[in-house]
């Protein structure tokens, strides 16, 4: 039999398999807690759970395994922005990155996957190809690490990094539902964040799941002509079967949806975008979150001041919230789409002791 990897478990899971033993839920709770809450870096931390019988703990000991993701560096930019690159024992580099939050907490943004496998123009994780998808425990990990390192507390996850996380779906979900668990990393349901390029049936899986976390769509242009420019996606699922997604999604929620606008100078900026996001989303009640592109080939430009000024304007048709998303950490390829396991720029930071 292949070793328990305890980080791989939900809750329900690792009962499951305990089950045999008769342990109480007060020993399941603890053992799940010392590997999660807890951070336990080998099985002789995990042995150290209280209230947890010997014949629990020899088993556990003998049976399970806790993988552990290499931390190949730590980056940091002047804006406070921290690039963590991983790398795991079961093969590939991929990301995370720690974002400061009111000088108070962090946010963190964790990869899904080695690599993507959508290929939007614009970012250069999809530039790589797509690898592999990533398991729960290397979701997990990259926060428990990040975590364990942290001088602040983290509040909240974005999955914005590496990969597409609903091609990554029954993964993602289990990593998301350990982070929010009160014995696991305790982080709010509502404080998890799921971002999608417009993968259809994942987003209709996730309505249909009702999973409690947050789900933002990157529409980038509500021209299917434009759009499919930029998102390869755009032919395999086009406009209207996301944008019906996104109203059901709405509906169901009983919420504004949260369209993730990715601004590029000259292209999708005017008021014809303006007025085809208006026509397009007619009906639903819509959030507009605005990100300048951060493009190192310098192919494609965020907007000028003039440009962003005069497309805000156009944008009071939608008669909608509008925020602008600072994308940090540009210098240490940590911003929106820079993903790419790279290693350059900021300064180098040592392990914490």
């Amino acid at each position: 039999m292949a070793p328990l990897n305890l980080k791989n478990m939900e809750l329900s899971e690792l009962e499951a398999v305990l089950t045999p033993l008769a342990p109480t839920r007060t020993a399941v709770l603890k053992l799940f807690a010392s590997v999660f809450a807890h951070g336990a870096r080998d099985m002789a931390d995990v042995a150290k759970a209280r209230q947890v019988t010997a014949a629990v703990r020899d088993w556990v000991q003998a049976n399970a395994v806790l993988p552990r993701l290499e931390v190949v560096e730590r980056r940091q930019a002047d804006d406070g922005f921290v690039k963590y690159l991983f790398e795991s024992p079961l093969g590939g580099r991929f990301e995370a990155v720690r974002i400061p939050l009111f000088d108070t907490k962090y946010i963190v943004c964790v990869s899904s996957q080695v690599g993507c496998a959508l290929g939007c123009a614009f970012c250069m994780t999809g530039k790589l190809g797509f690898s592999r998808n990533l398991e729960t425990w290397e979701i997990v990990d990259q926060v428990s690490q990040i975590r364990a390192e942290a001088d602040r507390p983290v509040r909240g996850v974005v999955f914005m990094g590496m990969g597409e996380p609903l091609l990554n779906y029954r993964s993602a979900m289990r990593a998301a539902r350990i982070m929010s668990h009160p014995a696991g990393l305790s982080i709010a349901a509502r404080g998890i964040t799921f971002s999608t390029a417009g993968w259809v049936p994942g987003i209709r899986q996730y309505r249909v799941d009702e999973q409690p976390y947050r789900l933002t769509f990157s529409v980038t242009s509500a021209i299917a002509e434009k759009r499919a420019m930029l998102l390869p996606v755009e032919k395999t699922w086009p406009l209207p079967s996301l944008v019906e997604e996104i109203r059901q999604y709405a509906a169901h929620r009983k919420e504004r949806a949260m369209l993730a606008y990715v601004m590029i100078s000259g292209f999708n900026v005017g008021r014809d975008d303006a007025e085809a996001l208006r026509e397009v989303f007619d009906g639903i009640p819509l959030k507009l979150d605005l990100i300048d592109v951060t493009d190192p080939t310098g192919v494609h430009l965020p907007p000028t001041a003039e440009e962003l000024a005069a497309f805000r304007n156009h944008l009071q048709v939608l008669k909608a919230p509008i925020a602008r998303r600072y994308s940090g950490g540009k210098e240490i390829g940590a911003a929106c789409g820079t993903l790419a396991a790279s290693q350059s720029g900021g300064a180098l930071l040592a392990r914490p002791e």
